[in-house]
């Protein structure tokens, strides 16, 4: 995506079926983020109505520059426990010193950001495989069911991991209270058979209006059933916050933190909406939608935000066709912090938990772990890790988790790429692999040798060690060794230092040595770090047939090995 704002794409495209579907889902999400906000707003320290402020202001921009159509920006748990336990200490008790730093901080993350995009950092986050997505939300889905049971059954919960909250809900659920959890299993019931029967309808949003007017009509708040609440009014100033710039370098490590956490949830959430539905993700895009956002945040006198699973949900399963959705759950915020903030005072929680109950749902799939299972039993192992750190760890960490074993995956594929001898197939010119198809024939004097990856300074000495592993498995005598470079796509330092040491050890045994069918790239980067000069010019287009012919037909005879055998 090339533009500097996708909504200039596809907003001219835009659909006047979808504009229901968007203002539907925009205020579903927004009686969603509200509560959520306020509550995420006290883990971090911080008045409640500085996680409404973060919302708000961030989802006035972030729409503008977000390539995800679902992803909703918010202010998260994981987030907000770190920034509350790592300004506590620089504040010092002081509260408005505290709400300053907080500002400050989702500042410099937003300029971190937009550093990040300006150099395309984005790209980073491709690390985080599917492997590690799909444990990624099966872990999702257990986490946030846990930690919405208690509100369904009318008790408070508690903070901490998976294991954590799921023991506090099995000891308290003496504690239930049968008037929640009846409205919560009518909720629920409503919504499923919603989902079921009548899907692309506003059912959640029908839901919520139906459970306020229950709750003002029958004053279930008497029942000690759990309400939202009052929400503050009016909106604060808006302008750099009062710090200096010894508190920002302070503040550095705390917003490179939230930077990292933001920016792989973010990516994780919006490549998952985007597989399921049709469309490609930027995650470079994604980078500077978060800049803005964050910048909005702070100068809104609010704190790091970034993608929120359980809002996205929320979005996504209320019929999100466009961001506009996330910028009409901005406006519904506006206005009930300017004019409506008593609005939603009498909505009952165990409400909101069953939307969200309802929205994970679908991401545990056990099918998908099956076949990981069977595809392979270490990329299953990935999967469960990364299950098994959102579970222990939070829902970012266990990302991190998986995404680090993808990345050491990754890396030791890369180090050990598949190599092979390579015979004729036969009545043809063909060369192919022979360890495989052992029946391919051996040219008599010739070993051809293929590295299927690129040659870097991490896998040099694997790729030596099998060149000359298999080598020796000729009994006869070799007078040419071929390396074909046809699967060879980059070449780095460490790699043509290793082509040069072959050329020359097996010179000095009496073993002529040559490559074959390199790519322009390889060619120009071996022309650079001197092998064309000092050992061989690397024709180009020559495969291994039209080699082993130039060899015969030269007028010099093949090196003969004075000894008849290989010493390596």
């Amino acid at each position: 995506m090339n533009l500097l704002c996708p909504i200039l794409s596809w907003l001219p495209k835009y659909q006047r079926d979808w504009l229901r579907a968007d203002v539907i889902a925009g205020v579903t999400l927004a009686a969603y983020l509200i509560p959520a906000a306020l509550g995420d707003a006290s883990l971090a320290g911080l008045p409640p109505e500085a996680g409404l402020y973060s919302c708000l202001f961030a989802g006035l921009v972030f729409w503008l520059f977000c390539s995800s159509r679902q992803t909703a920006v918010t202010v998260t748990s994981a987030i907000s426990l770190l920034v509350g336990a790592s300004l506590s200490q620089l504040a010092d008790g002081d509260v408005a010193r505290f709400a300053a730093l907080a500002a400050a901080n989702a500042i410099l993350v937003g300029v971190l950001f937009f550093l990040g995009w300006l150099v395309s950092a984005g790209e980073i986050v491709n690390f985080v495989s599917e492997t590690v997505l799909i444990g990624f939300k099966s872990g999702i889905a257990l986490f946030l069911t846990v930690t919405q049971l208690p509100k369904f059954c009318g008790f408070k919960g508690a903070h901490g991991d998976f294991w954590e909250r799921t023991w506090h809900f099995a000891s308290h659920l003496h504690e239930t209270n049968a008037t929640s959890l009846g409205i919560g299993v009518c909720a629920l019931a409503a919504l499923l058979i919603g989902k079921r029967y009548l899907k692309h309808q506003p059912i959640a949003l029908l839901v919520v209006i139906t459970g306020v007017a229950i709750a003002s009509v029958a004053d279930l708040a008497s029942h000690r059933v759990e309400m939202l609440g009052n929400v503050p009014q009016g909106l604060p100033p808006v302008g750099l916050p009062d710090v200096n710039a010894s508190d920002l370098n302070e503040l550095l490590p705390l917003a490179m933190a939230c930077f990292l956490l933001g920016s792989v949830e973010t990516a994780a959430i919006g490549r998952m909406f985007a597989r399921k539905n049709g469309y490609r993700l930027d995650p470079n895009q994604e980078f500077l939608a978060l800049a803005g956002a964050n910048l909005a945040a702070g100068l809104g006198q609010g704190f790091p935000v970034s993608g929120g699973m359980s809002q996205s949900l929320v979005n996504e399963s209320g019929g999100a066709r466009t961001p506009l959705s996330s910028f009409v759950a901005a406006l519904i915020m506006l206005l009930v912090a300017l004019f409506f903030s008593g609005m939603l005072r009498n909505l009952p929680q165990p409400v909101l938990a069953a939307i969200v109950l309802t929205a994970v749902g679908g991401l545990f799939k056990l099918s998908s772990l099956q076949r990981l299972w069977r595809f392979s039993h270490m990329e299953f192992g990935i999967a469960i890790v990364a299950l098994l750190g959102v579970l222990g760890s939070g829902i970012l960490r266990g990302v991190l988790i998986g995404s680090v074993l993808s990345l050491l995956l990754l890396l030791r594929r890369g180090s050990r790429p598949h190599t092979t001898e390579l015979g004729r197939v036969q009545d043809t010119d063909y060369f192919a692999d022979r360890v495989r198809h052992p029946e391919n024939e051996r040219i008599a004097g010739v070993f051809v040798f293929r590295c299927e990856g690129p040659l870097l300074f991490f896998n040099a000495d694997y790729v030596r060690d099998r060149f000359f592993e298999l080598l020796a498995q000729r009994e006869e005598q070799i007078e040419l060794a071929v390396f074909f470079l046809g699967t060879t796509p980059v070449i780095d330092m460490a790699g043509t230092e290793l082509l040069m040491d072959l050329h020359q050890n097996l010179e000095d045994r009496g073993i002529a040595f040559e490559l074959a069918e390199a790519h322009g790239a390889v060619r120009d980067t071996l022309k650079r770090a001197g092998y064309v000069r000092d050992h061989a010019e690397v024709e180009a287009n020559e495969t291994v047939a039209d080699l082993i012919k130039r060899r015969r037909k030269s007028a010099a005879p093949m090196p003969q090995s004075p000894e008849g055998s290989l010493v390596t």
